[in-house]
């Protein structure tokens, strides 16, 4: 297959090249009249089958200085599309992009967790994105659709289930892609949680409690959880927690109880 631009190993491109899944990606949700942006517009196979369907202002967000040139020239025509040349992280920090906005991304294998996560920790809730659409390497799915007790249960599925509604929609082929990668993906979407029951005032200390609880994943967690709360044996209690269990033993409430006992103590 024959490509203007070399995909860069470097910047993890794989371009999604099967127009079937492409189509079952844009059919997900309803996309006419509203604002989209797409992380990784790649070489624009996406962004075409987005603008089809009528959407109000799409931004494309590309961090490859040639693609984004290339995509440019492409869509000149349309007024309804903004290419932008950024890192997707930079772009969420500085535009102001409105409400309501429809995310889409085949996401990089190398930064994936690094984007959901900042669009998790965000400090206004309910958040400014109605949806998120993403494609993952399956492993990483895997991780954030996993329950506890499971082998890939870990912070990603307990951070993602704090304020996300999360859908598996379908696995997604390598052979879909250009180059081919060496692992499936797969297709979630994600819904903010708009009646969050557990209240967590600053996000940072539910990735404290789990990032401590986790440290020593086959063991016990008396020791890091003592730690934790500098040995005040009361909280366990109040809590009703076994010490004893293991940390993918604990339910994803468990820690969200914790995370809030933690802040009120110390913060």
């Amino acid at each position: 297959m024959d490509f203007i631009i070399k995909p860069k190993k470097s910047l993890g491109q794989n371009f999604l090249i099967d127009q079937n899944i492409i189509n079952k990606i844009i059919n997900i949700t309803d996309i006419e009249n509203k604002t989209i942006v797409e992380i990784g517009a790649g070489n624009g196979n996406l962004t075409k089958k987005i603008v089809s369907k009528n959407p109000n202002k799409l931004y494309g967000i590309e961090k490859d200085e040639k693609l984004s040139i290339f995509l440019k020239n492409i869509f000149s025509d349309f007024n309804n599309i903004q290419i932008i040349n950024d890192d997707i992280i930079n772009f969420f920090k500085k535009k102001k992009i409105g409400k309501n906005i429809i995310v889409f991304g085949n996401l990089p294998y190398n930064i994936s967790t690094q984007i959901l996560s900042s669009l998790i920790l965000l400090e206004k809730w309910p958040p400014w994105y109605d949806m998120l659409i993403f494609m993952f390497q399956k492993e990483v799915a895997d991780r954030i659709l996993a329950k506890n007790k499971g082998k890939d249960f870990g912070r990603l599925s307990i951070l993602c289930n704090w304020r996300l509604e999360i859908k598996k929609h379908f696995d997604v082929s390598k052979n879909c892609f250009f180059p081919k990668p060496k692992i499936n993906s797969t297709v979630l979407s994600f819904k903010p949680k708009k009646n969050n029951k557990f209240n967590i005032k600053n996000p940072k200390n539910l990735e404290t409690v789990t990032r401590i609880l986790f440290s020593n994943r086959r063991k016990m967690i008396n020791k890091n959880f003592l730690k934790l709360f500098k040995y005040d044996y009361t909280v366990a209690k109040e809590l009703q927690l076994n010490l004893k269990q293991r940390p993918e033993e604990l339910s994803n409430e468990m820690f969200y109880k914790i995370a809030i006992k933690y802040e009120k103590l110390f913060y």
